[in-house]
């Protein structure tokens, strides 16, 4: 049968084996003798004593068999059956050959985005925002044996305007895991720098620690860090704890510094 127009390039065309009229409506459609199951009569062509036959009303499917729409004779010819294809199959698409404007999935299709499991386009990665840094403006001589605030008074950056210099804590502007962390550079002239412990208090409570012991030392650089599951208003703040034999450590305020930022989710 002829196209109107251009013909399909691609598809599961099949000229099925001849059949044989008899007395009866039902007859089993094979290729090659290897059943073939149609899925919809509306994608077979059927001919009939020289006419095209409609599918539905003159012919049904069941399984792979055709079941005229009443029984056949001897005298009646089946021409041929064509079966075009599976229902909505377009073949194997060639490379190189769907576009972008092809695609159903939402948002922004450009060269800064990916596809999503969802069907969306998102962009990779992200800012690690709410974010801050915090110095201090001048070094601090903390007491020994106790728990001191470290006057980190100035801010480098604060997006989110959280940190308060006045208090010298940051308070989280909104609910998430947060990577917060501090550096505290302490020198002793008299080389008796024995024990520093620094602390990362959240909401109160103390979460991250760590505790250097140098040993009569003249300087020491002291690293904390840790991810917390942060809530909203939490203050953060860093303490130090120091045990000094002859001497008290200071804080050197242009090797400090106290930091964080939200983490992406």
């Amino acid at each position: 049968m002829p196209y109107i127009g251009k013909s399909p390039l691609s598809g599961n065309y099949q000229v099925l084996d001849a059949l044989t009229a008899t007395t009866t409506d039902t007859y089993a459609l094979t290729k090659n003798s290897v059943a073939v199951f149609p899925q919809t009569p509306a994608n077979c062509i059927v001919s009939l004593n020289g006419v095209i036959q409609a599918p539905y009303d003159s012919y049904t499917i069941s399984g792979s068999n055709i079941v005229f729409a009443s029984a056949l004779t001897a005298s009646d010819s089946i021409d041929f059956i064509t079966v075009l294809g599976d229902v909505l199959n377009v073949g194997t698409v060639s490379d190189g050959t769907i576009g972008l404007a092809k695609l159903s999935a939402t948002g922004t299709k450009d060269a800064t985005t990916f596809l999503r499991g969802d069907n969306t386009f998102a962009t990779a990665g992200g800012t690690n925002t709410p974010n801050f840094l915090a110095t201090m403006s001048a070094t601090q001589t903390p007491t020994s044996s106790a728990q001191v605030l470290i006057n980190f008074d100035q801010t480098t950056y604060d997006s989110a305007s959280g940190y308060n210099t006045a208090s010298k804590k940051y308070v989280i502007p909104s609910a998430g895991y947060y990577h917060i962390y501090t550096c505290v550079n302490l020198y002793n002239a008299s080389n008796d720098l024995d024990r520093i412990i620094l602390y990362i208090n959240i909401g109160g409570s103390t979460r991250f620690s760590t505790d250097s012991q140098p040993l009569n030392a003249a300087s020491d650089f002291v690293y904390l860090g840790g991810v917390y599951n942060c809530s909203a208003n939490d203050d953060v703040e860093i303490k130090v704890y120091q045990v000094s034999g002859s001497g008290t450590g200071t804080i050197a305020n242009d090797k400090s510094f106290f930091g964080g930022y939200k983490l992406i989710t």
